[in-house]
């Protein structure tokens, strides 16, 4: 019985396909290439949402306290809901 150091070839196809083997030759290729162009995009997107941030910062506030004051008005009937629920009924 002999030991196999590399598969045979005709496996290989098999098992990985062609797609499987274009793809293990391509990608060292093209890594360096999309990594160089998506770091920019990548850097540009985070910029923009930092300055959109930024930009509209007191609106966000804003928003939030309105949000605040919705949420502490719908306890607030919630609360009186129940307290008329609990109320005895005089008859």
């Amino acid at each position: 019985m002999s030991v196999k150091l590399l598969p045979d070839l005709g496996d290989l196809v098999e098992g990985l396909g062609v797609t499987g083997i274009v793809g293990i030759i391509i990608v060292p290729v093209f890594l360096p290439l999309i990594g160089s162009v998506g770091r920019p995009i990548a850097k540009a997107m985070v910029k923009n949402g930092i300055l959109f941030y930024e930009k509209n910062k007191a609106a966000l506030t804003e928003l939030g306290e309105t949000w605040e004051d919705i949420i502490s008005e719908a306890r607030s009937e919630i609360g009186e809901q129940r307290m008329k629920s609990a109320e005895p009924m005089d008859t």
